[in-house]
């Protein structure tokens, strides 16, 4: 099913945007997972520690899959994916586990802030890798259920 143009296509102003926003945060995970936060996880419990580390996997695994669906919408602007690949299935954002607000809450607050910057550029992206492949709804009354649906 063909989509309209405004939904199929984000401007390269916004997708640099996010891109450079997804590559600060995930340079400043690896530098505080590699350096800073060896030393707080030490301080931690066993459990926390194990929480620790889950959390910094996953921040990983979203950063990664926000990357990699930034790096193909580029592809797609600058025409070396073809918009039908671009858009399939196996180009949309790759699926990440959610993180316990309990042991997001137990984490140093350097970590704490990098698993909810995370969280939020994850969110963003899904969002809008959701409503590019979202059929239009067939009237402006459905519209709007569908995006009240979406938010609660």
């Amino acid at each position: 099913m063909p989509l309209d143009d405004a939904r199929k296509k984000m401007t390269a102003r916004l997708v640099d945007s996010l891109y450079t926003e997804a590559m600060l945060l995930a340079d400043e995970a690896r530098s505080y997972f590699d350096e800073v936060g060896r030393s707080e996880r030490e301080s931690l419990g066993p459990m926390e520690r194990v929480a620790f580390s889950c959390e910094s996997l996953k921040v990983t695994t979203r950063l990664m899959h926000v990357i990699a669906w930034l790096l193909t919408r580029k592809g797609i602007a600058s025409g070396e994916i073809d918009e039908e690949d671009g858009n399939g299935q196996a180009r949309r954002l790759g699926e990440a586990a959610d993180s316990d607000p309990a042991a997001v809450a137990d984490l140093p607050p350097g970590a704490r802030a990098i698993v909810e910057g995370s969280i939020d550029l994850y969110g963003r992206i899904a969002r809008i890798d959701r409503e590019m492949t979202e059929p239009e709804p067939l009237s402006p009354a459905l519209g709007l259920l569908r995006r009240i649906e979406r938010a609660l």
